[in-house]
C-alpha cells in the first residue's frame, strides 16, 4: 500500500510517483497513485478527461454541468473538486459504510422542480459577478440529466426552490399589536403565520474567481485550503486545470416575502437583512447578542415591504459564532464573563482566542444578490459595515441603512453592540469612546443564573 506521507504538497515535485519502484506497482494510468483495493489519493491532469466546464459562459450547454462525484466514471471525468451538501458530505459516507445507501444509487427528480422561477440574470453569464455559488444549480437536473446518462457521471442540484409559511412568536406579537395586517396573502392569519418563498444554496466555488475577490492568487489560495484542511482534498494542489471546488461549510437560505418576481424589478422596493448564523439567539433565545431580535426585527419590516407592494429578503447565512464555530464562541463567552465583562475588551477577547475578530469575510455575500437579480436596496437592515462595502463593492447601492431598535436590544447584549458601533457599525445614536465603553458591563459568573 502506498505510504499516504508520500503525497505531499507538491507531490510531483516531492517524488516521482510514476518511476518510483516502490509504489510504482500501486500507479495505473487511469488512477494516479492507488491503495491496494484500487481507492485513488489523488489524479493529474495527464490521466483523466474531465467535463467540459466553462464558467461564466454564455449559455449552460456551453459552461457544462459541475461534476465531482467520483461514483461511476467520475473519477476520471470529474471537473470539480469536493463534494456536494457542505459539512452534510460526511453524513452520506456514513450512510454508505453502514450500508444503508447504496452509493450509486440514482436519484428520481420527479417533481422536484423549482416551486416559482428564478428569472436568468446577465450575472449568470460571466466569471466575476458569480464565483461562489452555480448559477444554474437548482436546473441541474433537468438541464443535464441527458449528460448524466450519456457520461455515466453522477449530476447533483446544489440549489432547491420551495415554497413554505412561517409560524414565529414575534409575527404573532406584531399581528396582536397592530403592527402587521393580515391580507390573506403575505400575513396569512390572526395567528401570523407568513407565506414565503425560499431558496437553499450549497455553496461552489470558481476558485479564480474567489482568489480576485481576496486579493490572493489562485496557487495561495489553493495550497492554504489543502493545508488548512490537512490535505483533505489532494487535488487543489495537483489538479490545477481544476478550477471548481465545492468546499465543505455551510450555504445559506433565501426567504423571500411577497412577489419573487419583484426582488428583480428596479421600479419596486427591496428591504433586505444578510444575517449570519446564531444558533445560541436565533435557536435558543439567548440574551448575550442581538442576533434573534435583529433577525425577527428583520422578518418583520420584509414582509412590512411586501405588504406595501414591494418585496423583503431576509438571506441566512451557515456562518456560526462569525464562522469561527460554537465551539470557539463559547470558549469567548467563558473568558468574557470570567474576566469581567465590558465593552472595550470585547473584540480582544476573541482576538486572543481565534487570533482574529471575525472570519466571515463577506466578500462572497453579495454573490447570491446578484444571482437573485437585486439592483438596490432600498432599506438595509443591518448595521454591519462590512456587509455594507461588500455589496456596495459589487456595485449594488444601499438607499437606506436601518439599525435595530434600541427597545428590542437585550441588556446582556449592550456590550457587543456597543463595542460593534465603535468598531465601524452603523448607528443614528451615540458612538462611545473607549473609555466610555469600559463602563459598558454585561453579567458576570457571579450573577449568572
Amino acid at each position: 500500500m502506498v505510504p499516504v506521507s508520500l503525497l505531499q504538497v507538491t507531490p510531483k515535485e516531492t517524488v516521482d510517483v510514476k518511476n518510483d519502484p516502490k509504489i510504482k506497482e500501486h500507479v495505473t494510468k487511469s488512477e494516479g497513485i492507488v491503495l491496494e483495493d484500487g481507492i485513488a489519493l489523488t489524479t493529474y491532469p495527464e490521466d483523466s478527461k474531465p467535463l467540459g466546464l466553462e464558467w461564466g459562459a454564455a449559455a449552460p450547454e456551453v459552461r457544462g454541468p459541475v461534476v465531482c462525484s467520483r461514483y461511476h466514471d467520475g473519477l476520471s471525468k470529474h471537473n470539480a473538486i469536493g463534494a456536494h451538501s457542505g459539512p452534510y458530505c460526511v453524513y452520506h459516507a456514513l450512510a454508505v459504510a453502514s450500508n444503508q445507501l447504496d452509493p450509486h444509487h440514482v436519484a428520481d427528480y420527479t417533481n422536484s422542480q423549482p416551486a416559482f422561477s428564478i428569472p436568468e440574470q446577465k450575472a449568470w453569464y460571466n466569471n466575476k459577478d458569480i464565483v461562489a455559488m452555480d448559477p444554474m444549480g437548482h436546473l441541474t437536473p433537468f438541464l443535464f440529466d441527458e449528460t448524466a446518462k450519456s457520461e455515466n457521471v453522477e449530476i447533483r442540484p446544489s440549489i432547491s426552490v420551495t415554497k413554505a409559511s412561517l409560524q414565529l412568536f414575534e409575527l404573532k406579537d406584531a399581528v396582536t399589536n397592530n403592527r402587521l395586517q393580515v391580507d390573506g396573502k403575505i400575513v396569512l392569519n390572526q395567528n401570523g403565520d407568513v407565506a414565503v418563498s425560499k431558496v437553499a444554496v450549497e455553496p461552489v466555488w470558481y476558485l479564480p474567481g474567489v482568489a480576485e475577490r481576496f486579493g490572493v492568487s489562485e496557487d495561495k489560495l489553493r495550497k492554504a485550503l489543502f493545508q488548512d484542511t490537512n490535505g483533505m482534498y489532494p487535488e487543489l494542489i495537483t489538479r490545477p486545470d481544476i478550477k471548481v471546488f465545492l468546499p465543505p461549510v455551510g450555504g445559506l437560505t433565501v426567504y423571500i416575502f411577497g412577489d419573487p418576481a419583484y426582488v428583480s424589478d428596479p421600479t419596486k422596493r427591496v428591504a433586505l437583512r444578510v444575517h449570519d448564523e446564531c444558533n445560541g439567539s436565533d435557536v435558543f433565545g439567548s440574551d448575550i447578542c442581538t442576533c434573534r431580535p435583529y433577525l425577527t426585527f428583520g422578518i418583520e419590516e420584509a414582509v412590512k415591504e411586501a405588504q406595501n407592494g414591494g418585496s423583503g429578503v431576509v438571506i441566512y447565512f451557515r456562518k456560526e459564532g462569525r464562522a469561527l464555530g460554537e465551539v470557539t464562541k463559547y470558549l469567548v463567552y467563558n473568558a468574557r464573563k470570567r474576566g469581567g465583562d465590558t465593552a472595550d475588551e470585547y473584540f480582544h477577547r476573541t482576538e486572543c482566542i481565534a487570533g482574529v475578530r471575525d472570519m466571515r469575510f463577506q466578500q462572497l455575500m453579495p454573490d447570491i444578490l446578484k444571482w437573485l437579480g437585486i439592483t438596490k436596496i432600498d432599506r438595509m437592515l443591518s448595521m454591519s459595515n462590512m456587509k455594507h462595502d461588500a455589496i456596495v463593492e459589487q456595485g449594488i447601492p444601499i438607499l437606506e441603512r436601518v439599525p435595530i431598535p434600541d427597545e428590542l436590544i437585550p441588556a446582556d447584549s449592550r456590550v457587543e453592540i456597543d463595542a460593534k458601533i465603535n468598531a465601524g457599525y452603523f448607528t443614528t445614536g451615540k458612538v462611545m469612546n473607549q473609555e466610555e465603553l469600559k463602563a459598558v458591563q454585561g453579567r458576570t459568573w457571579t450573577d449568572v443564573v
